[in-house]
């Protein structure tokens, strides 16, 4: 079991590890983007079922995304009134995203920014992260750090004194060119 400090778990994901540490929804298994196939691999995950690109910061979102000036002025309007927060949006990938964090719709890319104080820090000083849920594909999320590292005995995680964290994954909006499309009720309701 490797729990680590917030400044090992942030020299880990720069060294192109897979980490976890707590967000305000289900805690997130993390690595740099280009390395994503790295947890499709540790989750047993299908290359169906999309990463999602995490930042620290709204403005960070914008260059992995491209859109028409009106497109942009829609998604900035919504980031802006659910951001931080547990609202996933899913738009379309600029070519800065790598194929391997939705490996059959390399097109789209899901963004979101947590309204985690230590999840954001951890964000701000890696830069954005491929995520998703800490658990093995088809098992229920894990919630409690020492489960997760664990579980996971070959990543780096948070050793987080509140280890307990929300079970409610993030709300799953995509963008239909014209609209917003409901893809998974999670913890925002819209």
């Amino acid at each position: 079991m490797v729990l680590v400090s917030k400044s090992d778990l942030v020299k880990s994901a720069i060294a192109l590890n897979v980490i976890s540490f707590p967000t305000d929804t289900v805690p997130a298994l993390a690595v740099a983007p280009h390395k994503a196939d790295l947890i499709f691999e540790l989750k047993q995950r299908s290359q169906e079922k999309p990463l999602i690109l995490m930042t620290g910061d709204i403005k960070d979102i914008w260059e992995y995304v491209q859109g028409s000036k009106e497109e942009l002025a829609i998604w900035e309007q919504m980031a802006h009134k659910y951001l931080p927060g547990a609202l996933t949006m899913v738009l379309p990938a600029s070519p800065k995203v790598p194929a391997t964090m939705n490996p059959l719709n390399p097109d789209s890319i899901g963004v979101r920014v947590p309204n985690h104080t230590i999840a954001r820090d951890i964000l701000r000083q890696t830069g954005p992260l491929a995520t998703t849920s800490a658990n093995l594909s088809g098992e229920d999320a894990l919630t409690d750090m020492g489960a997760i590292a664990l579980k996971f005995p070959s990543i780096a995680v948070l050793d987080h004194q509140n280890n307990i964290t929300e079970a409610t994954p993030s709300t799953v909006i995509k963008w239909t060119g014209e609209t917003w499309q409901l893809l998974r009720q999670g913890k925002i309701v819209l």
